[in-house]
């Protein structure tokens, strides 16, 4: 009887590390790693508390991994709608980018890689299309701004890291914003500094924090960002996602944003810095 026993619970050991690829892949545990020998001299009542630990510890399921995939493609997908149409119920919108948030969090966390693409897929011109406008504004007008009524287009250039932030009237940027920015693929965390104003197509330098009084003065930007720059740090994004045709993240001020590729512009862009 006592071999039987035995014979279970080196079985139960054996198969708690069979069968959790998953779990092994996917989290480092120095404390399991042993140098050649080390078991012979273990503890074997060590060895068997954690045969037992291990067989009791339900891998992770990869099911759970397809879910939130899942729900991220269709998260996605319906974003890309909005996007296009900007006829989308504006809670529907809102909820879609939370629940998206919510789920690339999860993505990032098991993909050490996310960030990296995500900053490939940046470069480029974005459109914003939709935008729940800071806490602080949410608290002015009793609500969120929804879909952004004005052309602005935030062009990234990740080989430089320089950033472009312009107002369009068609195709002429009524005003622009020039600087470099960090991307930290890590925490997917975008800080930025604009040191140069174009107005008309004449270029002014900025001195520092003036993009974000201007900012502040017109509605243009975030009353938080002025509030950072006079704190010495800088205004930031939190980047949520990016691909081929959309993008989102959640500004330093809390609002959430969600942009639309502009080949156009990215066109006459491309042109500009040609000439």
């Amino acid at each position: 009887k006592f071999c039987e026993i035995g014979a279970l619970f080196s079985l139960l050991a054996v198969s708690s590390f069979s069968f959790t690829p998953l779990a092994q892949s996917r989290i480092s545990r120095p404390s399991l790693v042993r140098t050649r020998g080390s078991e012979n001299n273990a503890n074997p009542w060590t060895q068997f508390v954690e045969g037992i630990q291990g067989a009791l510890t339900p891998a992770k399921s990869p099911l759970l991994d397809l879910e939130y995939m899942e729900e991220i493609v269709s998260a996605q997908e319906v974003l890309a709608e909005a996007a296009t149409t900007k006829t989308m119920d504006s809670e529907t919108v809102v909820d879609t980018l939370l629940g998206l948030e919510k789920n690339m969090r999860k993505k990032c966390k098991d993909d050490e890689s996310c960030g990296t693409q995500m900053l490939e897929k940046l470069n480029g011109a974005w459109r914003l299309v939709f935008t729940t406008g800071t806490i602080d504004t949410q608290k002015k007008i009793k609500g969120r701004v929804n879909y952004f009524p004005l052309k602005a287009v935030q062009s990234f250039d990740t080989s430089t890291m320089q950033l472009t932030n312009g107002i369009y009237v068609g195709d002429f940027a009524v005003v622009k914003f020039f600087g470099p920015f960090e991307f930290n693929v890590v925490s997917r965390k975008l800080e930025f500094d604009f040191d140069t104003i174009s107005l008309g197509g004449f270029k002014i330098p900025l001195g520092k924090g003036g993009a974000a009084e201007i900012g502040s003065a017109t509605g243009l930007g975030s009353d938080n960002n002025k509030k950072l720059v006079e704190s010495g740090k800088k205004p930031f994004f939190n980047w949520v996602s990016c691909d081929d045709e959309i993008a989102t993240a959640r500004g330093g001020g809390g609002g959430l944003a969600l942009w639309k590729r502009d080949i156009e512009t990215e066109a006459l862009i491309l042109a500009e810095n040609s000439r």
